[in-house]
């Protein structure tokens, strides 16, 4: 017998649902029968099959309520909030300013405590509750340079789901995908052309990055009822996670962050 996630009838807001990870969530959510809303900050040209997209800042407490309440407003009920929306240019952790860091946490630690604190307000009113899904990541738990504000953020987020899970529960279930590498239609550029992305992969153990629709079909499962006793869980989604540095050791010449001590063209 083939076991299937039928959510017909549930209404389900991803945030950042528009491109990468949060269009491949939604995607997921709509073959699984959801009303989906997708928001990001900036309106879409058209929504993709299936869904509605609204506007929201979600640094904006303010954006945040009317975003939830308009969802309630016009679909009656808000049954799964999925914390897709966040990310993080590079910058060294001293190069960036205090406002840089700032916004990075606001977007991936304070906008998804403002959307999962909204969405509680609704789920805790609904005889069968909701699900909070948080997206987070590998830099969660391990060092992030280049990327320092945005990990430490999804480290709180990890330790947000926790903490919710045990206030929220019994009427709201909250879990958090850690998620790794992932291909997306900006990858490319993101790590410097496909042959280098190719060299990425094959540090992998399952051999590629994730597609958007993975990421999707875990956040599907842990909104549904199969789930129905898991909360307060990470689940990785990484595809067997990093290597060891130090299997590579003998191919690095240097340490990659090491500030350049070279004195050329320094006065004498």
């Amino acid at each position: 017998m083939s076991i299937t996630i039928d959510l017909t009838g549930r209404v389900v807001l991803v945030t950042g649902g528009s491109q990468g990870i949060g269009a491949g969530i939604a995607q997921r959510f709509v073959d699984a029968g959801a009303t989906v809303i997708t928001c990001a900050r900036r309106p879409v040209a058209e929504p993709a099959p299936g869904t509605e997209h609204r506007t929201c800042d979600v640094r904006d407490p303010d954006d945040v309520t009317a975003l939830v309440e308009g969802v309630v407003r016009d679909h009656g009920r808000l049954d799964v909030a999925v914390n897709n929306a966040g990310g993080a240019p590079y910058a060294m952790a001293a190069d960036a300013s205090d406002r840089f860091h700032e916004k990075i946490i606001g977007l991936n630690l304070m906008g998804p405590l403002a959307i999962a604190r909204a969405a509680y307000a609704v789920m805790r009113t609904q005889p069968d509750g909701g699900s909070i899904v948080n997206v987070s990541s590998i830099s969660a738990s391990r060092p992030s340079p280049g990327t320092a504000s945005y990990g430490a953020a999804k480290a709180g987020i990890n330790s947000l789901t926790t903490s919710l899970a045990q206030e929220w529960g019994p009427h709201v279930r909250v879990n958090t995908i850690d998620v790794g590498l992932c291909r997306t239609e900006n990858t490319a550029d993101h790590y410097g052309g496909d042959e280098q992305v190719r060299r990425i992969e094959r540090t992998i153990p399952l051999g590629r990055m994730a597609r958007p629709t993975e990421i999707g079909d875990v956040a599907v499962f842990l909104a549904s009822p199969m789930a129905s006793y898991v909360s307060g869980a990470h689940v990785a989604c990484h595809g067997g996670g990093e290597p060891p540095i130090f299997h590579f050791a003998d191919q690095i010449t240097t340490h990659p962050f090491a500030p350049d001590t070279s004195t050329e063209g320094a006065p004498s």
